[in-house]
This record gives C-alpha cells, structure tokens and sequence, in this order.
C-alpha cells in the first residue's frame, strides 16, 4: 500500500489519504544514492507517488459500488510534479470524481506535502503534483473472461487502512 490513512470520504465524490515517507522504506535508498563526489540523496520515486494517487482515486472509485467490482487503473492523463519528496515528509492525496459510470471512472488529483518552510509561513501544505486518472470496470469492460475472486487493491491491507480509517466495508 502506497497510502497510510484515508482522512476524508465523500463518497462518489472525493476521497483524502495521507502517506508518510521515512528512511525505513527501502525504495527510498535506490533513488540518487551516495556516489564517490555525492552524497545520497534519498527520494520517493514519482511512479510510487502515482500509485499512491491510484490506490487513493481507486478505493473512491470501487466505494461507489461497495467494492463489488474490479477497479483497474486503465490510464494516467496527466502526471505533473513541482518538487522531490523526501523522506520525514507527508504526502496528501486528494482525489476527486469527475465522471463514474458502469464501464469506469475518470479522476482528478492534487498531491500536496506538509512542509515547516519559514518562507512559507512554516508548517503548511504545498501543493507539488497534479495527477489525473481513469479507471475500468474489469468486469464490465471485459465481461466472459475470467478473473480471479481475489483483487489486490482490495485485499487485507487495503480493509486494514480502511478499517483503520473508521470507515466500513
């Protein structure tokens, strides 16, 4: 899971998840690590920031529905990014419905990062990516195929985040 905590539900409409970065998580260390003229420089690469905008526009898109469908993510229209995210800091997703129907889902998303900028006024959040999404109905799109009960988005970590949130299945 590429998010921690979901902090808002609107259900149909929008959905808020927070993720926190720390240098416990290995991915951090593979991103511009120290060289023999450079220190490291650890960062969260900005295809697991996408996926976190995924995981959090995803779980909107399933509740719509009760989490009876398959939700896939079928394409990213936009991924713009004005800053490096590094490790102490928090990430705000807020994912917002554009247009759901039976066949999928199309969605906006603002990442923001908490920062103690002094210049910013100290601890605020900055707005440092824009990501826009669609998603498919499996079932619908791909109806006669087979496709396993299980579903990965949807699965125990994801109930536990949800769970943990006050939310119910």
């Amino acid at each position: 899971m590429w998010i921690d905590r979901i902090i808002e539900h609107d259900p149909g409409k929008r959905l808020v998840a927070i993720k926190n970065t720390s240098l416990a998580e290995d991915h951090l260390h593979d991103h511009l690590p120290a060289t023999a003229d450079k220190p490291a420089m650890p960062l969260m690469p900005a295809s697991l920031i996408v996926e976190g905008m995924a995981q959090t526009a995803g779980i909107m898109v399933g509740a719509v529905n009760n989490f009876r469908e398959k939700v896939i993510l079928a394409k990213i229209s936009k991924a713009e990014f004005a800053a490096d995210i590094l490790p102490g800091m928090t990430l705000r997703y807020t994912a917002t419905m554009d247009r759901i129907d039976e066949a999928g889902a199309v969605t906006r998303g603002i990442v923001e990062a908490r920062t103690n900028d002094p210049g910013l006024g100290g601890d605020v959040w900055q707005s440092i990516g824009r990501i826009n999404l669609m998603f498919s109905h499996v079932d619908q799109n791909m109806a006669g195929l087979e496709f396993p009960e299980e579903n990965f988005v949807f699965g125990e970590n994801f109930k536990a985040v949800w769970g943990a949130s006050g939310l119910v299945c």
